[in-house]
């Protein structure tokens, strides 16, 4: 698996809600595109050959979303540092992540998980190459409420790749991953559909980033960069 070489975190976790969440992620997302060069940096193509290490494959989405204390603010923190954060305020509006691989650019966009906000995932799932989808494994009465938002968001693609994070697994009576399984119907999420499923825990008394949060974020690089 390619390596984390460069890591750049966006400032966008505002308290934001709604249509202005997703107006604000399109003007940012157009700046980065259409940012006009400046004459003095233009050079011909003759002038400075690239090297293959120098060229960088179009920026890829990875999308997260789940309900609201799901956990996704941390993991978030955990897959696109490697490190651990002690205390983090959960997302009112959006969280944005750029990551830079040694072949691949990736944006990961985390998206609240209040109620509110739930009607706009979809407009995001278009520029996603990957779906994150993060559950309390802790917290089964909300099972049913996290499949039909699940359910909802790959009725509208049957292709992109699912990666379900079966979180807070350190917690007394978390569910596992075969019964969250059954619990979310993934059997029925499509012959088609690259599906994973990873138990996750982030605790207070770690010492390090545990090992299936790394495994998730080598998984997730790596469907990013088998994605077209």
């Amino acid at each position: 698996m390619p390596g984390f070489k460069e890591i750049g975190l966006a400032g966008l976790g505002i308290a934001v809600t709604g249509g202005v969440v997703y107006a604000v992620w399109n003007y940012w997302s157009s700046l980065q595109r259409e940012s006009p060069q400046r004459d003095e940096d233009r050079t011909k193509p003759d002038e400075r050959p690239r090297v293959a290490s120098e060229v960088k494959s179009p920026k890829k989405h990875v999308l997260v979303l789940g309900l609201d204390g799901a956990g996704k603010t941390s993991l978030l923190h955990c897959l696109a540092t490697g490190t651990l954060r002690r205390s983090i305020l959960p997302t009112e509006g959006f969280n944005a992540v750029c990551l830079n691989t040694d072949k691949e650019q990736m944006e990961f966009l985390e998206i609240g998980g209040k109620e509110s906000l739930r009607p706009y995932w979809h407009k995001y799932l278009s520029n996603a190459h990957v779906l994150v989808y993060v559950v309390d494994s802790a917290d089964s009465a909300r099972f049913p409420e996290a499949k039909k938002h699940l359910h909802q968001l790959i009725s509208k693609d049957c292709h992109l790749p699912l990666v379900v994070l079966v979180n807070k697994q350190d917690l007394p009576g978390a569910c596992g991953i075969a019964e969250l399984h059954g619990a979310l119907s993934l059997s029925e999420t499509g012959d088609e559909r690259k599906l994973f499923i990873i138990g996750t825990r982030i605790s207070s008394s770690d010492s390090e980033v545990p090992s299936s949060v790394r495994d998730a974020r080598e998984l997730i690089t790596q469907l990013v960069a088998e994605s077209r």
